[in-house]
C-alpha cells in the first residue's frame, strides 16, 4: 500500500499575478518536501495542483499540512490522500506516467473536500482507504487539525511550521522580529501547540492507524475534542 497525495490551491485564479501563486507554490513544496519523507517528492503537476506518493499515514498526513503551512497567508492548500497500490504504466518526458487505485482514491478524496466546502468551510483534507467505510479516525483528525490551521494567520504558520522543523523560540523570535515570549504566548494560545504535538501523535509505519470497528461512529466536537461513539 502507498499513500498517494493530490493537492492544489484554493481560489488561486483570484490573484492577480499568477506568476507570484506559481512561484509561492514551488516554495512551499521545496519548504514542506525538506520536512517529511517522500517516496515521490512534493512537486508541482499542471496548473496549481501538486502531488506525492509516501510509504506511510504519518508522513502523508505530514506533508498536507507542512505545504498549508508553507505558504503565504494569501494562498491556502486542499489535499485528498489516497491509498492503495500505485502502477508504472510507461514514461514520458515529463516523467513516470502511473495509476492505479491510490491515484483515483486521492482524487476522489480531494474532489470531496471541494464538496463539502459549503458546509464546512475550513476543511482542506480527506483521505480514502480501503476497508474504512465504517469510520476513519484520521479523518476525524484532519477534520481537527484543519479547524485549527485554518484559524492561523501568517505568522502563526510561520511560527507552527518552526516548530514543526525544530527551530528554537528564540530563532522563530529573530525571524519573526519578536520576542521569544511572544512566540511561546502565541504556541500556547492558538492551537499551535495542539497541531505541533498532534504530529507526533500519528505513528509512522502503521498504514491501518485510525481505523474503527464496523457500527462506530466518529467526528469532530466543537470544541476540538475528537468523538467516537459505538
Amino acid at each position: 500500500m502507498k499513500f498517494a497525495v493530490i493537492g492544489d490551491l484554493v481560489g488561486s485564479r483570484s490573484h492577480d499575478s499568477r506568476r507570484h501563486v506559481q512561484e509561492s507554490l514551488v516554495s512551499a513544496l521545496a519548504t514542506a518536501g525538506e520536512l517529511v519523507e517522500s517516496l515521490q517528492e512534493l512537486e508541482p503537476t499542471i496548473g496549481d495542483e501538486f502531488q506525492s506518493v509516501h510509504a506511510d499515514l504519518h508522513d502523508a498526513l505530514l506533508a498536507t499540512v507542512l505545504v498549508r503551512l508553507a505558504l503565504p497567508e494569501h494562498l491556502d492548500a486542499r489535499c485528498g490522500i489516497g491509498v492503495g497500490p500505485i502502477e508504472i504504466v510507461g514514461a514520458s518526458a515529463y516523467g513516470l506516467t502511473q495509476d492505479g487505485p491510490a491515484w483515483w482514491a486521492a482524487r476522489e478524496a480531494i474532489d470531496e473536500v471541494k464538496g463539502a466546502q459549503r458546509t464546512m468551510p475550513y476543511l482542506r483534507t480527506r483521505i480514502r482507504r480501503p476497508d474504512h467505510a465504517d469510520g476513519d479516525l484520521a479523518q476525524a483528525y484532519l477534520e481537527c487539525r484543519d479547524h485549527i490551521v485554518s484559524t492561523f494567520d501568517g505568522r502563526q504558520r510561520r511560527i507552527a511550521l518552526g516548530v514543526i522543523s525544530g527551530r528554537t523560540a528564540a530563532q522563530i523570535a529573530d525571524d519573526e522580529g519578536i520576542s521569544a515570549s511572544a512566540v511561546s504566548q502565541r504556541t500556547r494560545s492558538s492551537g499551535i501547540r495542539a497541531l505541533t504535538e498532534s504530529v507526533k501523535h500519528v505513528p509512522a509505519g502503521v498504514p491501518d492507524w485510525g481505523h474503527l470497528p464496523a457500527g462506530s461512529a466518529v467526528g469532530c466536537m466543537g470544541d476540538g475534542r475528537q468523538e467516537a461513539e459505538r
